[in-house]
C-alpha cells in the first residue's frame, strides 16, 4: 500500500496526536499543526523528515492557507486532510454570551471551513484526497449544558454532507469521524470554556456533571488502526462512529424522531395546500 501524506490539525493532545503518531509509526509522512508549534516539537525530534510541525491557529483569519499550502509544497502532496482542532464551550443556552459562542463558531465551524477550502483547491488538482472532519456523539444528539458544541457539530455534519455530494466526481472522499466519549484531555481546562452559571439551573448542572462523571470512557489509543482502516477503504463512509455507544444511542433518537414525524404527519401533509406548477 502506498503511504500516505497527511495533514491534522490539533495535534497537540488527544486523538490527533494519537492518530499522526500511528501514521508516522506505520511509515506515512504528516503535517501536524498546533496553536503552539512547541506542543509538536517531539514530533520532529522523533519522526525526522518524515514529519512537518507547523503553528496553526484555525481561528486566524489565513492561517490555514498558509499551513495547508506550506504542507503541499513541503510533500508534494496531500492525502488525507484531518480537521480535529475545536473545543467545548459548557453552559446553559441562557448562560453564554454572544461573544463566547461566536468565538466557538469561529474555531469549531470556520476554523475547519478554513482548511477544507484552503485543500480543495490542490486535491482537485492533484485529483484525489480524503477530506477527514472530527464531529462527535454530539454530532447525533444534542444535550443539555453542552448544546452550543453540539451546534457547532451539526453545522459540522451539514457542512461535510453537503461536500461529499459536491466533490466526488473530483476523486475526492468525505468522512465525518463521530467518536463517542473517550479518556482523552478533551475535559482538561485547555479544551473547553465554561459560561458563567444562573442559579436557576444549578440542579440540572449538578445532575449532569454526576452522570457524565460516572460515564464510561473508550481508550483513545483504540481509535488509531480504526482511523488507519478508514482512511485507507476504496469506498469510506460518509460517517464513521468510533466506540461502542454512538450506534446504540442513534438507533433511539431517529427512531424518536420518526414516531414523532409520523405522529404528526397528518398535520405536516395538511400544510402541504394544493399542488402548484
Amino acid at each position: 500500500m502506498d503511504k500516505k501524506v497527511w495533514f491534522i490539525t490539533g495535534a497537540s493532545r488527544g486523538m490527533g496526536r494519537i492518530w499522526a503518531e500511528a501514521a508516522l509509526t506505520r511509515g506515512d509522512k504528516v503535517a501536524v499543526t498546533a496553536r503552539k508549534i512547541d506542543d509538536v516539537a517531539d514530533f520532529k525530534q522523533r519522526f525526522g523528515d518524515a514529519v512537518l510541525t507547523l503553528a496553526l491557529d484555525v481561528a486566524e483569519v489565513g492561517q490555514a492557507e498558509a499551513a495547508v499550502h506550506h504542507a503541499f509544497e513541503h510533500f508534494g502532496r496531500l492525502d488525507v486532510v484531518v480537521n480535529n482542532a475545536a473545543y467545548a464551550l459548557v453552559g446553559m443556552i441562557e448562560e453564554a454570551t454572544e461573544a463566547d459562542v461566536r468565538a466557538l463558531f469561529e474555531t469549531n465551524c470556520f476554523g475547519t471551513l478554513r482548511v477544507v477550502q484552503a485543500a480543495l483547491p490542490l486535491l482537485r488538482k492533484q485529483g484525489n484526497g480524503h477530506i477527514v472532519g472530527v464531529s462527535s456523539t454530539l454530532g447525533i444528539v444534542a444535550m443539555p449544558l453542552i448544546g452550543f458544541y453540539a451546534a457547532t457539530k451539526w453545522a459540522v455534519e451539514a457542512l461535510h454532507e453537503s461536500l461529499a455530494a459536491e466533490v466526488k466526481a473530483f476523486g475526492i472522499k468525505v468522512t465525518l469521524v463521530e467518536p463517542g466519549a473517550y479518556a482523552t484531555e478533551f475535559g482538561s481546562p485547555a479544551s473547553f470554556r465554561t459560561s458563567e452559571g444562573i442559579e436557576a439551573y444549578s440542579a440540572m448542572r449538578a445532575q449532569i456533571f454526576g452522570h457524565l462523571g460516572q460515564a464510561v470512557k473508550g481508550d483513545p489509543a483504540a481509535t488509531a488502526q480504526a482511523v488507519l482502516k478508514l482512511v485507507d477503504a476504496e469506498e469510506p463512509p460518509l460517517r464513521f462512529i468510533l466506540g461502542n455507544t454512538n450506534l446504540p444511542l442513534a438507533r433511539k433518537t431517529y427512531a424518536a424522531r420518526l414516531t414523532t414525524w409520523e405522529a404528526w404527519e397528518e398535520v405536516s401533509n395538511a400544510a402541504q395546500g394544493e399542488a402548484r406548477r
